[in-house]
């Protein structure tokens, strides 16, 4: 198959996201390092990290507006200049205070990315749902790849010297992003930025049926992907009593399915259709989240990780999903909007996550997370029976 410039823009965008991933995901593995030196608190170590992803999640709107005004290329370069930037700024962190708001200033500077790298992907290509996959396989290729080296780095050579890892990455990414990717042309280059956050377009667009219906999809996938993200490793440890070592293994092996498979559920969206394949992944979930809960064998378990990662793979099918209904003018801003939506309403899966588990136990918070699932999965056979007209 002949190399064409599309090819480029997808290698490049994948690996663009993947650095903005990797200096997000170098900070957990050497915060107990960063507490002890710096003098945080757990609390104020929450704060800078819900703090970064909380600006992650809202520089996803502006970012699309940006990318309309100012074309893709350049808001592409500033989300990578400004994760290595930040990265420096974490690694020379005085104190505590600082060390909090540059954590907040890589979250917004890495959120500028995916929005923006969606829609130019979406011009390169006619079958959006595969390439969309392998867009966002750079995220858990980064997961996988980003704690273990920052967790070696930490131990070596002291948490300044792992949070490095993120500059280290992003800055040739910048470089090779910026010698070959050409000047993008902006849609809409005239219209002054601040109409395009004006409360009643965002609002009809949020009101649109398939729109919202959409997001409502994008709210469950995205609780889930979070809840997972965040504990379950604490699970198998908790629940499972498996050590440390072992449960980093399936949270691993999780990380690895969940890369592999965004492609490859984003083809299934483009061979038949997008509601085809997101409700193969919220079965494929149900079953997953039941299993790791009901199940006592390593083999089941193994197998249950595997479920699940393929059913966090919803982002290619969904995600095209919105494409599909928002026309090429409204995509920058309009997709960059529902992603700020859905992931500040995701967000919120951590945080419910981890209260059942204190209150009630992890096979309890853990089996929210395949009642989600199932919800996900009823609202689209719902669909699907009312599109047919049964």
């Amino acid at each position: 198959m002949r190399w064409r410039y599309g090819y480029t823009v997808l290698a490049l965008c994948t690996l663009a996201f993947a650095a903005t991933m990797v200096a997000r995901l170098a900070i957990s593995p050497v915060v107990p390092i960063v507490r002890a030196d710096l003098g945080l608190s757990n609390t104020l170590v929450g704060v800078a990290l819900s703090g970064m992803w909380a600006a992650y999640a809202l520089s996803q709107f502006p970012s699309g507006v940006f990318g309309d005004k100012f074309g893709e290329r350049r808001v592409i370069l500033a989300a990578v200049g400004l994760t290595a930037l930040a990265s420096l700024l974490l690694a020379l962190s005085p104190n505590a205070i600082a060390f909090t708001l540059f954590a907040i200033v890589l979250g917004a500077g890495a959120g500028l990315h995916y929005s923006v790298a969606t829609t130019f992907i979406t011009k390169q290509f006619d079958d959006i749902g595969r390439v969309i996959g392998v867009h966002v396989s750079g995220g858990p290729v980064a997961g996988l790849l980003a704690p273990p080296v920052a967790a070696a780095l930490g131990a070596q050579y002291g948490w300044r010297v792992a949070l490095l890892l993120g500059a280290a990455v992003a800055i040739p990414v910048f470089v090779v992003f910026w010698w070959r990717i050409d000047p993008s042309p902006p849609e809409r280059p005239a219209q002054p930025v601040r109409e395009r956050f004006e409360l009643d377009p965002v609002l009809e667009l949020l009101r649109r049926p398939e729109i919202a219906y959409t997001t409502l999809l994008a709210v469950l996938g995205a609780f889930t992907w979070q809840a997972t993200a965040s504990f379950l490793p604490a699970f198998f440890e908790g629940y499972h009593g498996l050590s440390p070592a072992m449960a980093s293994l399936f949270f691993s092996a999780y990380f690895l399915v969940h890369g592999a498979t965004q492609p490859l559920t984003g083809a299934l969206s483009d061979r038949f259709d997008r509601d085809t394949a997101a409700t193969l992944t919220m079965a494929l979930g149900v079953l997953g989240f039941s299993l790791l809960v009901v199940s006592d064998s390593a083999a089941t378990w193994t197998g249950a990780v595997l479920l699940v990662g393929v059913a966090m793979s919803w982002g290619a099918p969904v995600q095209s999903r919105f494409m599909d209904h928002l026309s090429r003018e409204e995509r920058g801003a309009g997709f960059g909007l529902v992603r700020t939506v859905y992931m500040i309403l995701g967000a919120s899966g951590s945080v419910v996550v981890g209260l059942l588990a204190d209150l009630a136990g992890w096979n309890v918070a853990f089996g929210l997370l395949a009642g989600v699932m199932a919800v996900g999965l009823l609202a689209l056979l719902a669909n699907r029976i009312l599109t047919l007209g049964l």
